[in-house]
């Protein structure tokens, strides 16, 4: 489930893309309402409230409800003719160009928590697969000993401390909580490409890199999520969970690292 919840952390085309997916949250938030707690005099249900830490949970619903929607009409539709039509040895190499292109921002957070080897593994891999790698289509710096590795803002401010907060679903992004959703925005101040200069081919290649991301996640999760869709329950309930378990691991794994 790993690549599923950094789908939209790379590749933004223009900054009015991000204004008016916040633009749509803040509406919806608005429009939607809050969970009522449970009385105090049911100390189970209490109990259960307070470990979902969802507060926002039919606002949140309603956004998973509508990206569930998109996603069974477009995403997965075009995932699937992707991955029919594409060879997978090319599908590996667009995804790992894909890598290769978000490496600065892997590399600027490595630095911020202040980890050397994480950080060593990242300059290595990007000046290896930059160059030798081909821009980043070949990932040689792995077989070289240098293995990749998630690093983000969100990651980042846990580790300086700060609490993930209550669950949210924000539209188009998916599953998240307020670090991450600041971590998103720094995400996409920290990538070099934001500020590359804006005119026709710069945009296209911006909207290239982000249709090709959504495919390549989309087209790799498939299977994952057709099972969970078709097996669990409550799908809404099982997304929220997967994504502070693998969150966590995350967190955990970088907290470890030297």
């Amino acid at each position: 489930m790993r690549r599923l919840f950094r789908l939209f952390h790379r590749g933004f085309p223009s900054r009015l893309t991000v204004a008016s997916i916040w633009g749509t949250f803040a509406l919806g938030a608005l429009l939607a309402g809050c969970a009522t707690p449970p009385p105090a005099d049911d100390p189970d249900a209490v109990a259960e409230y307070r470990e979902a830490n969802d507060p926002l949970e039919p606002t949140n619903r309603v956004f998973y409800v509508i990206n569930d929607g998109v996603d069974a009409v477009v995403l997965r539709p075009l995932a699937l003719a992707y991955r029919w039509a594409v060879p997978e040895v090319v599908r590996t190499h667009t995804h790992n160009l894909l890598a290769n292109l978000g490496s600065p921002v892997v590399l600027v957070n490595d630095t911020l928590q202040a980890k050397p080897g994480r950080m060593g593994d990242t300059s290595m891999r990007m000046l290896i697969n930059t160059t030798i790698g081909v821009a980043g289509i070949f990932d040689v710096a792995t077989g070289w000993g240098f293995p990749a590795h998630d690093s983000d803002s969100g990651m980042t401010l846990a580790l300086w401390g700060v609490p993930e907060g209550p669950f949210l679903y924000l539209p188009v992004l998916g599953p998240s909580n307020p670090r991450d959703a600041v971590g998103f925005g720094l995400d996409y101040v920290e990538d070099p490409f934001t500020w590359v200069g804006r005119g026709e081919i710069v945009d296209a290649l911006g909207w290239a890199r982000f249709s090709l991301t959504a495919l390549d996640t989309r087209s790799s999760l498939i299977d994952t999520l057709d099972k969970i869709k078709a097996q669990a329950l409550d799908p809404y309930a099982t997304f929220r969970s997967l994504y502070r378990q693998h969150r966590r691991s995350q967190i955990d794994e970088a907290r470890a690292a030297d």
